[in-house]
């Protein structure tokens, strides 16, 4: 256990900590976007998965990373728009579009890639990301090469954090959301467009999530597998309400959850004489637990799950 506390132990899970929180910083921020906007996204899963497949298959045919992240990105915005002809346009439950999108991209995810590659016993792979130490902060004892020599997608995603806070919080067009999200009857009134805000949301929202999924198969990992989310999606959504519709604190509870992540691989790794089963369970489990701490204390936006008509707004 000496080496829990060897620097070379430190930097290394400061390190895997980004990389695991990474995808999952993605999910969450889409998932605040949409959620904001009133509209509960439970395909995030699928999302994912089917942007973690169309970027691996880009870029396997392609040769170019980033044309596969624009592609998962453009998957997941053509998701988002579907869960917006369901949910906003139709009017349809919004749990079971959520959970039928799921289920379609999973299905999907998968017929393609079998379409595509057949059934190999060996998978194949791509050229993934390569990290990207930044000069001078990279060179920092402890925590320098942890934090500052990550994948070019990692860099993107902290960048995305205080951006999506200052358009919700100090812009025009994110107050316009929040009321949609609060109370899209007002918002109506003073002419938002209650339906093209929340698709907007959607369509962005679904980018965020499909580059997500990207992370795994183009950084993290150099192949598609049909685990390869792994439960990610549905741990975005419990951040989302562990960091109170918020993404700087939703984003902390992503690095949590890839800081528990990050060290049950490096305590199986030491070889502790535990089934790696109970290791696997340490992030989702503690998720759990965090989730209902803060559950009572959540303010959930006011219109969420509730479809808006025109027309009904009178009654």
């Amino acid at each position: 256990m000496n080496h829990v506390f060897d620097i070379a132990f430190i930097s290394g899970l400061i390190g895997a900590t980004m990389r695991m929180a990474t995808p999952i910083i993605y999910a969450t921020l889409g998932e605040i976007l949409v959620e904001r906007a009133g509209v509960l996204n439970l395909g995030i899963e699928g999302t994912m998965l089917m942007g973690a497949m169309t970027g691996f298959l880009v870029t396997y045919s392609s040769g170019s990373l980033w044309l596969g992240v624009a592609a998962a990105a453009a998957i997941g915005m053509l998701l988002g728009l579907l869960m917006a002809f369901l949910a906003v346009h139709l009017g349809l439950s919004q749990h079971v579009s959520g959970l039928g999108i799921t289920i379609f991209a999973t299905g999907l995810a998968m017929f393609i890639y079998r379409l595509h590659f057949g059934s190999p016993t060996v998978p194949p792979i791509v050229h993934p990301f390569k990290e990207v130490a930044l000069p001078v902060l990279s060179k920092i004892p402890l925590i320098g090469p942890g934090l500052f020599t990550q994948y070019s997608l990692t860099y993107l995603a902290w960048i995305l954090i205080p951006a999506l806070s200052i358009l919700l919080y100090k812009t025009n067009v994110g107050l316009k959301i929040r009321t949609v999200g609060e109370n899209p009857v007002v918002a109506d009134t003073v002419g938002v467009n209650v339906m093209l805000t929340r698709t907007l949301c959607l369509v962005v929202g679904g980018a965020f999530m499909g580059i997500g999924g990207a992370f795994l198969t183009l950084a993290h990992q150099n192949m598609f597998l049909i685990d390869v989310v792994g439960g990610r999606g549905w741990v975005a959504i419990a951040m989302v309400i562990f960091g109170n519709w918020d993404p700087l604190k939703g984003t902390i509870g992503a690095l949590i959850f890839g800081f528990l992540d990050g060290l049950q691989l490096r305590l199986q790794g030491m070889g502790i004489s535990v089934s790696f089963h109970i290791f696997l369970m340490i992030p989702y489990l503690l998720t759990i637990v965090a989730l209902i701490s803060v559950s009572r204390k959540a303010s959930i936006p006011a219109a969420l799950l509730k479809p808006y008509r025109r027309e009904e707004k009178g009654g």
